[in-house]
C-alpha cells in the first residue's frame, strides 16, 4: 500500500495568545489620550488600564481637592506619558480592517472626551473673566453670581481658574462681614470699626481686590454723618486718628473734613441739652482748633462761651450751697461766673449769708430789691461774721432785782458785723470792713444775767438798713 504525497509549501504555525496580535500605534494613542485607558483596552491589557484610570483618578482628585497648579501639570504630563506608552508598546502590522475598527473605537471615545474638556475650559474661561470683570467694577454680588456657575465639570477643566473664582467669593464674603461691622460702627461703636477696618486693610492686601473694598468703603462713607452728631464724632475721631495706610483706606480724610465740623457743633448742642456742659466745650473747643476758618466757628464760638457760663454757674452754685446752719463754702473759697452783672452805680442784688444758725440773719430785714433769688441774679456775696459789741452809745443804771435796792450800770453797744463783699462777675473781694448797726438804748428794764454789764442795742428795719447799703447801693 502506497503512502500519499502532499504538496510541499511553507507551514504557517497557529498564533498563539503568548505570541500577541498586532495593534495600530496610532488606534491606541488616541485611546490612551482619552485618560481612560481605552488604549490598553483595546489591547487588553487590563492591569495598564485599571493602573492608568487610577492615577488619572488620584491625580483629578487631587487637583480638584488642592487647586495647585501642579497638579494640573501632573495631569498633563501623565496624558502625554500613557499616549506615548501606547504607541510604543502597540505592535505593528495590522490588517486595515482591524486598523479602521481600532482607530473608530479611539476616536469615538476620545474625541468626546477631548471636546468636553475643552467646552467646560471654554466656559471655566468665560465664567473667570466674568468673575475678573466683576471685581474690576468693584461689584461683589456679580461676583458671586457669576462664580454661582462653575459646577464640578469646569472645576475639573480648570481647577486654578476655579479656585481664583473661589477667592474672589470669599473675599466678598468677608467685605460683606466689613459691611456689617462698619454699619454697626455708626452708631458709634469703634470696636466694629476698628475691626471692619482691619477686614478691610486684609483683603485689600491681597490682588485684586482694590475695587471691591473701595466699593464698600464708600457705602460705609456715605452713612456719614450719622443720625446721631455724638456718634458721628465717635466715628471722625477714630478714623482722624488711625494711621495712614497709603492706599484707598486713606479717603477717609476727605470724609472726615466734610462731617467733621457740623457734627462737633450738632454734638455740643446736645451735650448742653442734657447739662454736660464740660463735654460740650471739649466739642466746641475741637471745632475751633482744627476748622477756625469754618462757617460753623461763630455758632462753637457762642456754644464754649455758653458752656464755660454753665460751668462757671454750677461751681458757683456749689461752692454756695454749703453745709446747714454754717456760711458756703465760697465765702472761704470765692469763684467767678462770668455771666453775672458787673458791679456798678445803683443797686447791686446780692445774695447774703450769715454766719451761723446761732446769728441773727439781718438780711431778712433788708428790701427785697437788694436780694438776688439765686446766683444767676445776683452781682454780689455778702458773708456776714460773727456779730460783736460795737461802739458804746448808753449806759444806763437798773436796779436788780431781788437785790434790796442794789443798781448796776449796762453800757449799751451797736451791733458790730464784719463783712466780706465779692463781685460775683469775677469773684474777687471788693469790700472787707465791719458794719455797725445803729439802734436804740437803755429801755425802762431789761432781762440780763446777773453779771452782764454790755448790751446790743434794738435795731429797726432802717437802722440794719443803713448799715448795709453801702454795700450793695452805689
Amino acid at each position: 500500500m502506497s503512502n500519499p504525497t502532499y504538496a510541499a509549501g511553507p507551514v504557517v504555525p497557529k498564533p498563539t495568545p503568548a505570541e500577541g496580535r498586532a495593534y495600530d500605534p496610532l488606534a491606541v494613542a488616541l485611546g490612551n489620550a482619552s485618560l481612560l485607558g481605552v488604549g490598553y483596552l483595546l489591547m487588553r491589557r487590563w492591569r495598564l488600564a485599571v493602573a492608568a484610570v487610577a492615577v488619572i483618578v488620584v491625580l483629578v482628585s487631587r487637583l480638584v481637592s488642592t487647586d495647585e497648579a501642579s497638579y494640573e501639570i501632573a495631569v498633563l504630563v501623565w496624558w502625554a506619558a500613557v499616549i506615548i506608552h501606547g504607541w510604543y508598546l502597540a505592535g505593528r502590522g495590522a490588517d486595515r480592517v482591524a486598523v479602521r475598527r481600532q482607530r473608530l473605537v479611539a476616536v469615538g471615545v476620545t474625541l468626546p472626551v477631548l471636546l468636553t474638556v475643552g467646552l467646560l475650559r471654554y466656559d471655566a474661561s468665560r465664567i473667570g473673566q466674568s468673575v475678573t470683570d466683576a471685581r474690576e467694577r468693584g461689584d461683589c454680588a456679580r461676583v458671586l453670581s457669576a462664580q454661582d456657575k462653575a459646577r464640578f465639570g469646569h472645576r475639573i477643566a480648570d481647577a486654578p481658574l476655579a479656585a481664583r473664582g473661589d477667592e474672589a467669593v470669599q473675599a466678598c464674603e468677608r467685605l460683606q462681614t466689613a459691611r456689617t461691622e462698619l454699619t454697626t460702627a455708626l452708631t458709634g461703636d469703634t470696636d466694629a470699626l476698628e475691626d471692619g477696618f482691619g477686614t478691610l486693610a486684609s483683603v485689600l492686601a491681597e490682588p485684586g481686590n482694590d475695587k471691591t473694598v473701595e466699593t464698600t468703603l464708600n457705602g460705609f462713607l456715605r452713612g456719614l454723618p450719622a443720625r446721631d452728631p455724638c456718634d458721628t464724632v465717635t466715628v471722625t475721631d477714630w478714623l482722624r486718628d488711625r494711621k495712614h495706610s497709603d492706599d484707598v483706606l486713606d479717603r477717609t480724610s476727605d470724609t472726615v473734613e466734610r462731617t467733621e465740623p457740623a457734627a462737633l457743633v450738632g454734638c455740643g448742642d446736645d451735650l448742653m441739652a442734657e447739662d454736660s456742659w464740660e463735654e460740650a466745650r471739649t466739642h466746641y473747643n475741637q471745632l475751633l482748633d482744627r476748622y477756625p476758618d469754618d462757617g460753623l466757628a461763630d455758632q462753637a464760638r457762642e456754644g464754649s462761651r455758653k458752656a464755660t457760663l454753665s460751668i462757671e454757674l454750677a461751681n458757683v452754685q456749689d461752692l454756695l450751697a454749703g453745709g446747714s446752719g454754717s456760711q458756703p463754702e465760697y465765702c472761704s473759697s470765692p469763684a467767678k461766673y462770668s455771666g453775672a452783672k458787673p458791679m456798678g452805680k445803683g443797686t447791686n442784688r446780692a445774695l447774703f449769708y450769715a454766719y451761723d444758725e446761732y446769728n441773727t440773719d439781718f438780711s431778712k430785714q433788708l428790701p427785697g430789691s437788694w436780694k438776688a433769688g439765686d446766683a444767676a441774679d445776683a452781682a454780689l456775696v455778702v458773708c456776714m461774721g460773727e456779730q460783736t459789741y460795737g461802739s458804746s452809745v448808753e449806759t444806763c443804771s437798773y436796779y436788780k432785782s431781788g437785790s434790796s435796792g442794789a443798781s448796776a450800770y449796762v453800757t449799751f453797744h451797736k451791733i458790730a458785723v464784719p463783712v466780706k463783699v465779692y463781685e460775683l462777675r469775677t469773684g474777687k473781694l471788693v469790700a472787707k470792713r465791719t458794719i455797725q448797726i445803729s439802734g436804740t438804748s437803755c429801755p425802762w428794764s431789761i432781762y440780763t444775767s446777773a453779771n452782764s454789764t454790755s448790751e446790743y442795742v434794738t435795731e429797726s428795719k432802717s437802722d440794719v438798713r443803713s448799715a448795709f447799703k453801702p454795700l450793695v447801693v452805689r
